[in-house]
Order: C-alpha cells, then structure tokens, then sequence
C-alpha cells in the first residue's frame, strides 16, 4: 500500500482567549480554551469530516489552521513547513494555497461588491494576471460552480442562498489553492441545497484534486463526504479514524451519543435501538473540569476521570482515541 503523502500536520495547536477585566488598567483573569491541544494529519486529496456540538472548537480550529488566528502554542506545518513562524510575505504566498469557505454566504459576501469583483478579489490582492486574464478567470470560476458567467455584475443581494455559497466557492478556488477549509458551508440551507452544494463540492475535489477540512455537526452529511471523521468535545479531539470504522465501532462515549442521535430511515431499526441521552450542560471552555473534559456528563464515567486526562492515542491501526476505557 502506497504511503500517503501528509499535507497537513497539526501538532498540539491551542487557541486561548484572554478574559480581561478592569477599568483603566485591564489585566488578564482567565483564558477561553476554545481549542486544547488538538493533533491530527490531513492527507493530500482526502476530506477529513470535523464533527462535534455547537460551541467545541470546531470553527477555531479551522480559522486557526489558516493562521485567521495565531495559535497561543504548538505548530501547523503545511507541505512541510510551520505556519506558525511565518509572517508577512512568507505567509502571504503561502496562503494562496489555503482558503476557506465561511459558514453564511449571507455574511460573507461584501453587499456593496459585484460577484465578479467578489470572485476577483483574491487575484488582485496577489497581483495575479493582467486585467484581461482576472476577467476570464472569473468567467471560468463561475462555469466552474455551474453559475451564468453574465452574473459578474450583478449583486449578492439578487442570488439565493445556494447560488451566494457557489459564489463564494468560486471566490475560494480563485488562486487555485491545494487545501480548503469548508465551515460548515451546507447548515445555513434546507436538504436539496445542501445535497447540491455537497455534491459540487466533491466534483471538485475529483477535477482539481482538492483536500478538505470539512467541520459540520450534521453527521449523515459528514459520512458521505468524509474520508475519516475527528470527533471533537470542548477543544479536544476525543476520537479520530476512517469514516468507516466511526460509524460501525465508536469507541469513545461521546461519539455513541452523537451516533445515536442520527435518525436512521428505517423505522423498525430505529424502534429498537438504544438511545444514548446526554445528561448536564457542556462546562465553559475558560473552566473545563479537572481530567477528561467529558467526565461530567459522560455514561461510562470512573474515579480516574476524574483526576487523569487520557492521553489522545492510537488503540488500532489509524483509529485513535482519548479515553480511558480503551486502549
């Protein structure tokens, strides 16, 4: 079996934000840990699924891979070489070859640009081509999506749903980037617009041979474009492996629960199958409990939970996980 080549790798990556308190003279009383420690590899061409419930880290994580966020510790190395030392012109060139596709394509598009100026941007801003070759690449970006390329002087305002995210798909693939992070691009939609968004999306990865970070919490759509799953809960990824395995043999309690909140279309299955209901709210990330951060409200809780976190490791060739029932 041919070795896959590592795009990229994160490395006990944190982003802390400070809580500051005081009038005049602020100073730091705590520290937000929206993402704590969190290691894993993507490989070129496949589509790591990041899944976990609103509020875990997930959008952080993506942002901070990106360098939107500088990381508070650990490293992003990228083909090779850490993010997180690079600056000005360095990281500038190296961000042609990462780009995102933002949740709200409500939000995301500028109201006062035209699409083909939306779509333009990202060439003008790295001084790529002539005025000329910006315009036909624009034409050949919306073709791409499957938009009419005589929509580049219309406004944002004037497209569906749908056709914004195509827009700002098109706006990611401008500089012919190797590495997307999509967040969460299909829950603002209803289900055909998500299934057609999805749908463009892996077309894409098989035309332009595309690797994604695809974070989302809906975990159906996760298993049909995900090559593995990372699950994570309140900063910390708590089970990585093939999307596969994740979904026949779930070895961390919180991924059973997640699991068994998927709805399944089959209502004799669904009758008999045991429910797993999470009790408790999620603690606050700027006070997470002392040892495993899912020991307050997880089923399977023992004594060591609460004093020891486990260690995020590989109990089976490529399935890895943090918890103290296995391994």
């Amino acid at each position: 079996m041919a070795q896959k080549e590592v795009l990229v790798r994160v490395e006990n990556l944190k982003k802390h934000f400070p809580i500051r308190r005081g009038f005049l003279i602020q100073r730091q009383v705590g520290a937000i840990k929206a993402v704590d420690g969190v290691s894993f590899d993507i490989y070129r061409g496949e589509t790591l699924g990041l899944v976990g419930e609103s509020g875990c880290g997930k959008t952080t994580t993506g942002r901070t891979l990106l360098q939107l966020y500088r990381p508070t510790s650990g490293s992003v190395h990228f083909e090779g070489e850490d993010l997180v030392d690079m600056k000005g012109e360095q990281l500038r060139r190296q961000r042609r070859k990462m780009q995102m596709i933002f949740q709200d394509p409500y939000a995301s598009l500028n109201p006062r640009m035209t699409v083909g100026r939306i779509i333009r941007e990202p060439l003008e801003v790295h001084d790529v081509g002539s005025v000329k070759e910006r315009q036909d690449r624009v034409h050949e970006l919306l073709r791409l999506v499957g938009m009419n390329p005589y929509f580049v002087n219309r406004y944002p305002h004037e497209f569906s749903g749908g056709q914004r995210q195509r827009i700002g798909v098109a706006r990611a693939l401008a500089l012919n980037p190797s590495f997307i992070v999509c967040d969460e691009p299909i829950s603002a939609f209803d289900v055909s617009i998500q299934a057609q968004v999805v749908n463009l999306l892996e077309d894409l990865q098989a035309d332009l041979g595309l690797t994604y970070l695809f974070i989302a919490h809906d975990l159906s759509m996760v298993r049909h474009i995900s090559t593995r799953v990372a699950v994570m809960y309140l900063g910390k990824i708590v089970e990585l492996t093939d999307r596969d395995t994740l979904y026949s043999d779930p070895q961390h309690p919180y991924t059973e629960a997640l699991l068994s909140a998927v709805p399944i279309p089959d209502p004799e299955v669904e009758e008999e199958r045991e429910r797993v209901i999470l009790e408790g709210e999620v603690p606050s990330p700027a006070n997470p409990p002392v040892g495993c951060n899912f020991n307050t409200r997880c089923p399977k809780v023992m004594q060591v939970c609460h004093e020891v976190d486990p260690e995020f490791k590989e109990i089976a060739p490529g399935h890895w996980c943090a918890c103290h029932l296995v391994g």
